[in-house]
């Protein structure tokens, strides 16, 4: 399965397991790698910079031949703590980063002079060619199958614009579950795919047993798009809680964001409760289930290390 991504990161299967808040752990990526594919991490699973830093540490202690490891950074200004984790992942080293939610070009330039390789998260044509022009080294297209934040545009539709539009390679994420969606993807035009929804139920991943179960016994026809977590919509399991709660904007909720003044407020407060209550549903056993996935998780079957869930989506 050799593809310029597999190039890029010198890895066995173009495949990048996809950094999942609250979900991704250095367990999780070290088996990544030791099967033969690579593995990143958001940097805000870490809540120092000294956290972060031992993280990167172990990850290179335990890189195999064949594996590669990164780090995704949300680089606009909701994440206060970007320009000093930005700073750590150069110190220290990394295969690459990921950029998502803002301006990559600090990151490109500052990574790429510590010998780092910068991935882009784009939903479009027009922000890939930016990002193609600050010095990308690859585009991840995300698509409307993704899990959590997810793009508008089909797999097929956004990849075949991306892949025929840009010199630098693109990766497919969203609507991967098994190889013959991999397969897929790449006749589309990707180079690789990221992959996240299918490897929360590993053993390895550090949530609880409650939600990988929950993806078990899930399928596509229960993600659902909720406005009530981070403001913006995002791709959630429908629990009966999620149902009680609703998946709109309450009116007053509404009112609010109209109002020019109040709704940089309203978005950080209700961002603020949603990820706290996404945290307790994926660290606590609580009623309150409020649990981000991806339509993928439809292939998910059992929970597994995650060897096995990289061979069901490369054998």
């Amino acid at each position: 399965m050799e593809t310029k991504l597999t190039q890029l990161l010198n890895i066995k299967y173009p495949i990048i397991q996809a950094p999942m808040f609250l979900v991704s752990n250095v367990a999780m990526v070290t088996e990544a790698m030791k099967a033969g594919i690579a593995g990143c991490i958001p940097a805000l699973n870490y809540r120092t910079l000294d956290q972060l830093r031992a993280a990167i540490q172990e990850l290179k202690a335990n890189k195999v031949e064949g594996g590669s490891f990164g780090f995704n950074l949300i680089v606009n200004k909701s994440n206060i703590k970007y320009k000093e984790q930005l700073r750590v992942l150069c110190e220290e080293g990394c295969d690459f980063i990921i950029t998502s939610l803002g301006s990559p070009e600090e990151t490109i330039n500052q990574a790429h002079k510590a010998g780092i390789k910068v991935f882009c998260d784009v939903t479009d044509l027009r922000f890939a060619k930016k990002v193609e022009q600050l010095g990308a080294d690859a585009a991840i297209a995300v698509n409307n199958e993704a899990g959590g934040h997810r793009g508008n545009l089909s797999p097929q539709e956004l990849t075949n614009q991306l892949s025929q539009a840009l010199s630098i390679p693109v990766i497919s994420a969203g609507g991967v579950g098994c190889k013959a969606d991999i397969d897929k993807m790449l006749s589309y035009g990707a180079e690789g795919v990221s992959v996240g929804s299918p490897f929360i139920a590993s053993i390895e991943a550090g949530v609880t047993d409650d939600y990988k179960q929950a993806c078990v016994d899930y399928g596509e026809k229960d993600i659902v798009m909720t406005e009530r977590i981070s403001g913006t919509p995002c791709t959630v399991i429908n629990t009966p809680y999620v149902q009680k709660i609703g998946t709109k904007q309450t009116w007053i909720e509404r009112i609010l964001n109209k109002n020019r003044s109040l709704k940089k407020w309203v978005k950080m407060i209700r961002f603020s409760i949603g990820m706290k209550a996404t945290e307790n549903a994926a660290k606590k056993a609580t009623y309150k289930t409020v649990w981000v996935a991806g339509p993928s998780i439809e292939h998910t079957n059992a929970i597994l290390p995650v060897k096995d869930i990289v061979k069901k989506l490369t054998v």
